[in-house]
């Protein structure tokens, strides 16, 4: 029997959260470092799985499939294709660098009454949130998938009302006030998404017989199985809502700001870097591969909603106090523009709204840990309270700088590729809708440098006057990703390569060709 890699990938960040879980309160150094060697292993599984994966072979591979609940056709059934490889490596990657950005945000804290708060608890649940999201990734078992997007929502939970940022204007009393509602509209919103997603998956068998993904699809390309119109379309927007409310999409998106405001930056990079990628992941491989005529029918309205998201977010970030809330809507944009790519319906939207994934993941993890070690020197999320940084931490402004303009997508950074291919992808086929998100990318913009100003040039400000500048464990932790940066914004092949073909199995899922280029003919 083959080594089951899929299961040991997802397995191995499982056991080390069991496994720092029981560390001792009072070992809280062995917990972060059992932690980041999980971590680190975790990524090293992942790299194995990518270097195995053959982009010109089956859709899905290194696959696994053992019976499970036969009595309901559920099965633990796993297999990575193009797109899911290249999330399960942008997780792997980023988990060990926010693991290293939190070190110190769980260690104990004199508050009001003294409290002690448990720092190994705090790693374990990054951990299990990881495991929970690989599997998500590789689970072509429609059941087991489900099982995995809803448990990942406890974990979370936790993370942003038990370990919430501390910087909070108001004092520590209305802080946790804030750090609870935040928790609790996470997680309510989710399960709301969720429970609708339930119903469709119990419907989802009662039609099909089983819940195994390539069988369905299968089923459906043989015509052994049918699915009336009505059902199809019932059913999509069971799986669609779900998935709307995790990518998150206007108008279901409304929990992420205050979730990304409350949490740390590596949490808050953990949701919106990690966690928030499976939402669009999902559109792809369930609703695009299991309801495609529905998807078809959908996809004028989702555009609308995928081009409003973009310029809502964008506004909205231009007119924020909060840095964490002006990143939190600026992801809000850009999660727009990956569903905008995905339902453009052409192979160049598809690829480039894959591969934004991976690079919204990476510009936003710079930008929000930059964002965390700033706000933890000086203590306020505001962004009035912040001047002159530039002059007296020049590194802590340069890496801020460069995670500002890859989130405006400059040439030669990381997410211009991917939003530029969105971009031409759409305007093939739908002319209009690209014309109005192309808006977006001018209010990022104006967002980005305005941000940048007001916190980094003008005259330095007393209480940053004696800021220190990064430290080793914090240039340890932004150096590699903005090497990342730079080298898939000048060369993005290795990851196109490998999202190129799983994108033209999906193309065929909803029997779907590119739009011929309208060129003159020759006199």
């Amino acid at each position: 029997m083959s080594f089951p890699l899929l299961t040991a990938t997802a397995a191995l960040p499982a056991i080390g959260a069991i496994a720092t879980a029981a560390v001792p309160a009072a070992r809280r150094t062995v917990a972060k470092w059992l932690a980041l060697l999980f971590s680190i292993a975790t990524l090293v599984l992942a790299i194995v799985v990518l270097v195995r994966f053959d982009p010109g072979g089956d859709r899905y591979q290194l696959t696994e499939s053992h019976a499970w609940i036969a009595d309901f056709g559920v099965r633990y059934e796993l297999g990575v294709d193009g797109i899911a490889v290249a999330l399960i490596a942008l997780t792997a990657l980023l988990i060990p660098f926010i693991v290293l950005a939190g070190w110190h945000d769980a260690d104990p804290m004199e508050t009001g009454n003294k409290r002690w708060r448990p720092t190994q608890g705090f790693f374990a649940l990054i951990l299990a949130v990881e495991a929970m999201v690989i599997m998500s990734f590789e689970a072509t078992d429609v059941f087991l998938f489900y099982i995995f997007f809803e448990a990942m929502l406890i974990p979370l939970y936790f993370l942003i009302g038990g370990f919430g940022d501390r910087a909070h204007e108001h004092g520590e009393e209305k802080g946790a006030t804030q750090r609870s509602y935040a928790a609790v509209k996470f997680l309510l919103y989710n399960l709301a998404g969720g429970l609708i997603m339930l119903a469709a998956v119990i419907g989802l068998y009662v039609v099909a017989g089983n819940f195994s993904l390539p069988e369905i699809a299968e089923a459906r390309a043989n015509g052994t199985l049918e699915m009336g119109t009505g059902t199809e379309r019932w059913l999509f927007l069971g799986f669609f809502l779900a998935f709307a409310v995790k990518a998150p999409l206007w108008p279901l998106h409304t929990w992420l700001p205050n979730a990304m405001q409350e949490s740390t930056a590596p949490v808050a990079v953990l949701i919106t870097a990690v966690v928030d990628k499976v939402g669009t992941f999902a559109m792809l491989r369930f609703c695009l591969g299991l309801f495609p005529e529905a998807s078809k029918w959908a996809t004028p309205v989702v555009l609308v909603l995928a081009v409003i998201s973009i310029i809502y977010g964008a506004l909205l970030a231009v007119g924020q106090r909060d840095i964490k809330r002006l990143i939190a809507y600026a992801s809000i944009s850009h999660f727009g523009f990956i569903v905008m790519g995905i339902f453009a319906m052409t192979s160049q939207g598809q690829s480039g709204a894959t591969l934004y994934m991976v690079n919204h993941g990476i510009s936003t993890a710079v930008l929000m840990l930059i964002a965390g070690f700033l706000i933890s020197r000086r203590g306020s999320r505001l962004i009035a309270d912040y001047g002159g940084v530039q002059k007296v931490a020049p590194v802590l402004a340069g890496t801020f700088l460069i995670g500002g303009l890859a989130t405006l997508s400059l040439p030669g950074l990381a997410p211009f590729v991917s939003e530029f291919l969105v971009l031409a992808g759409t305007f093939t086929r739908y002319p209009v809708i690209g014309i109005i998100a192309t808006f977006g990318i001018v209010l990022a913009a104006l967002y980005v440098l305005v941000l940048y100003q007001r916190t980094m040039t003008g005259p330095v400000k007393p209480e940053v006057a004696t800021m220190p500048d990064l430290r080793v464990r914090e240039i340890a932790v932004v150096a590699p990703l903005v090497v990342l940066l730079v080298f898939l914004g000048v060369y993005p092949k290795p990851v196109t390569d490998i999202v190129n073909p799983a994108v033209q199995h999906t193309m065929s899922d909803v029997d779907m060709k590119d739009p011929q280029p309208e060129v003159e003919a020759a006199k």
